[in-house]
C-alpha cells in the first residue's frame, strides 16, 4: 500500500536529502517498515513572515494491512489511477474538434481505449502557431485562425500553464504524470501549485501530438468544424472548411471558450445554448520584487517568485484576481479585428521583471441587457471594440496607472512599472472601455486589497486593459452522459462549452467524457 507522510516542515536552505531522511524517521516512529521515499508534494507556508518555510508531503510504500489509526501525519494514498478499458466501437471514427487540453485529453483517451479519433483544429500546429502570435505582437497583423486563442494547445498555450484547481478529483494525478510523461517539468509533480510555462508547453505540445498519431490518431490543423447534420436528432454528418462533408457519429467538442462563430452555428442547428456568468476586468501588473516582498519578506530572494489570490466581496458583487503570473508578460490575446482582448502568460521560470493578473469582476447574464443565449458573446464584442478604439485602433493596449483609476481621474502618467505588454501601449482613462458596474467595482476592489497588500494600489501598479476572456459566457446544454441535449453523438466539452475553466479541470473534462463510454 502507498501512504503519505504528511507536514514535514523544511527551512528555506534545505537540501532534498534532508526531507526524505525527515520522512523515514517520522514512518520508523508510527509505522514498521516503510520503503521507496519520493517527494509527492510541496508547498511554501509564508503565513508569518518570521517563519517562511515549505511543507512537504512523501509517498512511500508501507506493508498492505498496516494501521494507521496512531500514524499521526500519515495517511493512506489510493484511488489515483486511471482505468483505461475498450471504448465502445462506432461506426464512424470519432472526431475530435480542438487541440486545447480537453480536446487532447480526449483524443488520447478514445486512442488509449483502442478507438483512435480524427483530431482537427482550426489554428495551425504550434511551431506555425507562435510565429504567428509574434507576428501579430510585433506588427498588429492579425491572423483570425491562428493566434492567441487558436491553434494547437488552446488558449492555455500562451498563459502560464498552471496546473492547479480547486477541483479535487484524484485523477488529476494522471493528467501531471501525462504532461511529465510528454516532456514537462518533473516537479509540476510534486508542487502544491503546478505550472508547465509556455516555453515548456510548447514542447510538451509536440511531444504529445507524436504519442496520439503513434496511437493511430490523426490530426489535421488548418481545418475548421463549419456546420454539423442531424437526422432524427442524431449525428449523421459534419461539414469542414465550409464544403467537405465527414460521416461522423461521435463528435467531441472541445472548442474552447473563443469559438464565437462555432456558438452560432451550433445555434442555428438547434443545439440548446445559454448564458451563463463570467468575468470582466483588466490586468493588473507590478514590479515581481514588490510582489514577493510583500509576501514573503526579507527572505523574498531565496524564493521561487510569488503570487498572491485576493478577492473582495461588495454588496453588488465581487472583484477578485484571476490567473496571477508571476515573473510574466501581458500579451495581445485578441482573435477577431478590432477588438482587443488582454490576457497574462508566464515562461516556466517565472524570470519576467514584473508580476501581473486579471482583476475582474462577476458579470452575470442580466447585465446582457437579453438577446438571447449569444447575449453574453455581444457584450464581450462590445468593450472589446471599445478597447481597440480606445488604445488608437491598432491593436495598441491601453493602460493607467492603478492609483489614478482608483482615484477616478487620469493624467496619463506612467511610474516605475514599466509595462510588459507584448506589443505597444497608449495611456487611456480605463473607465472609457467597460461598463460602470465593473468599473465601480474594481475601484472598490483595489481599495479593499492596498489594505491587504499596502502599496497595491497607491504604488506605481498598471492597469492594462480589457480582460474579457476569463471564460466562456455560453453554456451548450447537455446530460449527465456528456451528451448533448437534443443531438445525440455530440459531446460538448471543456471550457468552451461552459464546463470547466482552465487547463486542468478541462483536461479532467474530456478524461471523463471518454471514460463514461470505456465497456
Amino acid at each position: 500500500m502507498r501512504i503519505l507522510i504528511n507536514n514535514i516542515k523544511m527551512p528555506i536552505d534545505h537540501k532534498i536529502e534532508d526531507v526524505l531522511l525527515a520522512a523515514r524517521d517520522k514512518a520508523r516512529q508510527s509505522l514498521v517498515y516503510a520503503e521507496n521515499f519520493r517527494v509527492y508534494r510541496r508547498s511554501t507556508d509564508a503565513r508569518r513572515k518570521s517563519d517562511v518555510h515549505f511543507v512537504y508531503a512523501v509517498a512511500a510504500d508501507a506493508p498492505d494491512g498496516t494501521d494507521l489509526s496512531r500514524a499521526g501525519n500519515i495517511t493512506l494514498l489510493s484511488g489515483e489511477s486511471v482505468e483505461i478499458r475498450p471504448v465502445g466501437k462506432t461506426k464512424h471514427r470519432p472526431v475530435v474538434v480542438g487541440t486545447g487540453p480537453c480536446g487532447l485529453f480526449a483524443a488520447y483517451m478514445l486512442a488509449l481505449g483502442g478507438n483512435p479519433p480524427l483530431v482537427i483544429e482550426r489554428g495551425g500546429p504550434v511551431e506555425r502557431r507562435t510565429e504567428a502570435v509574434a507576428r501579430f505582437w510585433e506588427t498588429g497583423k492579425l491572423d483570425t485562425e491562428s493566434n492567441v486563442q487558436f491553434g494547437e494547445g488552446g488558449a492555455g498555450t500562451f498563459s502560464d500553464g498552471k496546473l492547479n484547481t480547486g477541483n479535487k478529483d484524484k485523477r488529476q494525478r494522471f493528467v501531471l504524470e501525462t504532461f511529465a510523461k510528454f516532456g514537462a517539468p518533473e516537479d509540476i509533480l510534486y508542487n502544491a501549485k503546478p505550472h508547465i510555462g509556455t516555453d515548456e508547453l510548447k514542447k510538451v505540445l509536440i511531444n504529445m501530438r507524436r504519442g496520439l498519431m503513434e496511437l493511430g490518431c490523426e490530426i489535421r490543423f488548418d481545418t475548421k468544424l463549419t456546420d454539423i447534420r442531424l437526422s432524427g436528432g442524431k449525428l449523421c454528418e459534419i461539414e469542414l472548411d465550409g464544403g467537405r462533408a465527414e460521416e461522423c457519429d461521435m463528435l467531441m467538442l472541445a472548442i474552447g471558450h473563443s469559438s464565437r462563430d462555432t456558438y452560432e452555428m451550433l445555434l442555428r442547428r438547434g443545439l440548446r445554448l445559454e448564458p451563463k456568468p463570467f468575468a470582466a476586468g483588466v490586468r493588473i501588473e507590478h514590479r515581481q520584487e514588490f510582489i514577493s516582498r510583500a509576501q514573503y519578506g526579507e527572505v523574498w530572494r531565496s524564493l521561487p517568485p510569488a503570487d498572491y489570490k485576493l478577492v473582495y466581496n461588495g454588496k453588488e458583487r465581487s472583484c477578485y484576481s484571476f490567473c496571477m503570473c508571476p515573473g510574466g508578460a501581458v500579451v495581445n490575446a485578441s482573435s477577431e479585428p478590432g477588438r482587443l482582448a488582454v490576457n497574462g502568460m508566464s515562461d516556466h521560470s517565472r524570470g519576467g521583471e514584473n508580476a501581473n493578473s486579471a482583476l475582474v469582476v462577476t458579470v452575470r447574464p442580466d447585465d446582457f441587457g437579453g438577446g438571447g443565449p449569444l447575449a453574453g458573446i455581444e457584450f464581450q464584442r462590445k468593450y472589446e471594440a471599445l478597447a481597440f478604439e480606445l488604445g488608437g485602433g491598432d491593436f495598441s493596449a491601453p493602460v493607467q496607472l492603478a492609483r489614478e483609476f482608483a482615484a477616478g481621474r487620469f493624467t496619463g502618467e506612467l511610474g516605475g512599472v514599466v509595462p510588459s505588454f507584448t506589443g505597444k501601449t497608449r495611456p487611456a482613462d480605463l473607465r472609457r472601455c467597460l461598463p460602470g458596474f465593473i468599473t465601480g467595482t474594481l475601484r472598490e476592489g483595489l481599495e479593499n486589497f492596498e489594505h491587504k497588500i499596502p502599496g497595491f494600489a497607491s504604488g506605481d501598479g498598471v492597469l492594462i486593459g480589457i480582460e474579457s476572456r476569463t471564460s466562456a459566457p455560453v453554456r451548450i446544454a447537455r446530460g449527465a452522459d456528456f451528451r448533448a441535449v437534443g443531438a445525440r453523438g455530440v459531446f460538448p466539452l471543456g471550457e468552451g462549452a461552459g464546463y470547466a475553466g482552465g487547463i486542468m479541470s478541462a483536461a479532467l473534462d474530456g478524461i471523463k467524457a471518454v471514460l463514461s463510454l470505456m465497456v
